[in-house]
């Protein structure tokens, strides 16, 4: 009889599973978790995004200088970055204007709006930036300016 008592009890337990509050805390670890690990890393996709704009920016001033070699002066800003992909057709000529162009293609910022530029620029010879996640002058934190004068 007892056998039989030993091998119910144990039967009973591998068919009970998980309790309702045992599943709840689980929930609740998983959630709290999920609290503190998404925003850091939300952050980071922010961060890289600046980085990205950065880089694009530091680019797209070496091509302008290759430019201003070539040119004696910088584009202005009616002729634009644009004219580091085809030779401006307006505005002050550009006879040394290398065919083929300073860059390949003109790179959006991170959040798929076009680079600025000013030439003169209020910070520098040329200004070349992002208004940041925004797309609005000023701001802070992810949402702000990025530019030239940053590299």
């Amino acid at each position: 009889m007892k056998k039989l008592s030993l091998r119910s009890s144990a039967a009973r337990r591998i068919q009970r599973g998980f309790t309702l509050i045992e599943i709840m805390v689980v929930v609740v670890i998983m959630g709290v978790l999920a609290a503190m690990v998404v925003p850091k890393l939300l952050n980071r996709a922010g961060d890289s995004k600046v980085s990205a704009a950065k880089v694009d920016i530091a680019t797209l001033m070496q091509a302008l200088k290759l430019y201003k070699l070539d040119n004696q002066r910088y584009p202005t800003t009616e002729q634009g970055l644009q004219a580091l992909i085809e030779k401006p057709a307006s505005g002050p000529a550009a006879n040394g204007w290398k065919s083929g162009g300073y860059v390949e293609k003109m790179p959006k910022d991170p959040w798929g709006n076009p680079y600025q530029y000013l030439s003169p620029g209020i910070k520098g010879e040329v200004d070349v930036f992002s208004y940041g996640a925004d797309g609005q002058p000023g701001g802070t934190g992810n949402d702000a300016d990025i530019g030239s004068w940053d590299n």
